[in-house]
């Protein structure tokens, strides 16, 4: 056997007997198949996504830490007792989360055929952002009912148990005995560091890195900010809640149809910049709508365009960093991309909190009261619209890229063919080798 049939079989691992027995005669894999149990991974993935908000340890630590939150706040506690204990479930549940919310992209790659990768990316990643909504919604309720711990076992720690129970009795194996694309048996499995070092030399994935980090540190702004922006000119925290569940809504159904249409069309570049474009307008409007009183329907109709083209971009531009940047592995090149968000919303948060002035007197004002309740968003609001078009505009300019992982899965192998033997669905993709 060659070089290329040795790091192939590297590569796979623990599957190098199975994949071998697909070899043909020059030690290129001729044929690949997918397994209906992918779709039970995906659903356990998106349900720790959602309770959440490496699969197995990650699955653990969750549900240790949902069960933690929950045991803290029984009556038999005592009362110097509860805060530690609720404050230690919250960091377990944290420690879980870049176990889980890195893990789509890389799920995706080694479960799903090409044509579905998009759709299972978008799933699992969006699961995290209804995992959001649901807390939106269910927290107030908690509040209100009368028998307060039952909600709180129903909705924060059952789910959690679930998904682990789920994680730890069903998934059994790190990969799937064949690789469902060609992709799979040249994606990296250098050293972290090694991946990061190639990643930071690549001029199209630091675009991306960097624009896209910034919408997402956008959104975060968006979402934290939405209820004191609002409560200035009379909105009610009801109805700031209503406007962020209504962008998550559409944002959900948005990121639905785009990856359909990108998994058939494979248009990655072109539907990040398009729906970049449409969300820098949208928070271009919400800056000026915002800042006015009696204007509901308005708000929330900008709401929903900002989830709609924003929310829904996520899973596409994390596949197309993945395009970008192939050969390094799928989990490296998506989990900087979020810490880069992450730290760009840290920094856009503390520049908006300075840019808030406080008003002396605000006859329409909702807000709760403190020193610091009645502030004027009119400036901060403006510059996050300023942030979100400027990090567009450079997306939109200066990323180009080729798609290195669909250019090598058109060259590694003559035939591509699925049967329904192993429970998988029928494809086939035919190439010059």
């Amino acid at each position: 056997m060659d070089d290329g049939s040795a790091e192939t079989e590297a590569l796979i691992g623990s599957s190098s007997e199975d994949v071998r027995s697909h070899l043909d005669g020059k030690g290129a894999l001729a044929e690949f198949k997918v397994y209906k149990r992918r779709w039970f991974i995906l659903f356990v993935l998106c349900l720790l996504n959602c309770s959440n908000a490496v699969l197995i340890m990650g699955s653990w630590l969750n549900m240790l830490g949902s069960v933690l939150r929950f045991v803290g706040v029984l009556k038999c506690i005592p009362e110097r007792a509860v805060f530690p204990m609720v404050m230690g479930g919250q960091t377990l549940c944290a420690f879980a989360q870049p176990l889980i919310i890195f893990a789509p992209t890389k799920l995706a790659a080694l479960w799903f055929p090409d044509h579905q990768r998009a759709t299972a990316n978008m799933m699992a990643s969006m699961a995290n952002t209804v995992g959001l909504l649901f807390a939106n919604i269910f927290s107030p309720m908690i509040i209100s009912y009368t028998n307060n711990l039952v909600m709180l076992l129903l909705i924060y720690a059952i789910p959690a148990v679930v998904a682990c129970f789920l994680a730890t009795v069903g998934i059994r194996e790190r990969v799937p005995p064949t690789p469902p694309s060609a992709s799979v048996l040249t994606s990296s499995s250098e050293p972290f560091l090694q991946g990061v070092k190639l990643l930071l030399t690549n001029k199209a994935y630091m675009v991306l890195l960097v624009c896209f980090g910034s919408g997402i540190g956008i959104f975060t702004c968006f979402s934290t900010f939405l209820e004191q922006i609002l409560c200035v000119k009379g909105y009610s925290n009801d109805f700031a809640g209503l406007c962020g569940a209504v962008s998550i809504v559409f944002g959900v159904l948005g990121a639905f149809l785009l990856g359909l249409y990108v998994d058939k069309t494979k248009k990655f570049t072109e539907v990040t910049k398009i729906n970049m474009c449409l969300t820098s307008l949208g928070c271009s409007i919400f800056a000026v709508v915002s800042q006015l009183s009696e204007q509901k329907l308005i708000i929330g109709a900008v709401c929903a365009w900002f989830g709609l083209f924003g929310y829904s971009v996520y899973p596409i531009a994390m596949e197309l960093g993945v395009e970008c940047s192939y050969p390094v592995g799928e989990a490296t090149s998506s989990g900087l991309i979020f810490v880069s968000g992450q730290i760009q919303a840290a920094l856009y948060m503390l520049l908006l909190q300075a840019l808030a002035q406080p008003i002396a007197d605000s006859s329409l004002s909702v807000c709760a009261t403190g020193a610091d309740a009645n502030l004027s968003w009119t400036v901060p609001v403006l510059v996050m619209a300023g942030l979100c078009a400027l990090g567009t505009c450079c997306f939109v300019v200066f990323f180009h890229t080729d798609y290195r992982r669909l250019r090598a899965e058109a060259t590694a192998s003559p035939k591509t063919v699925t049967d329904q033997s192993t429970g998988g669905d029928t494809w086939a993709n035919s190439t010059d080798a």
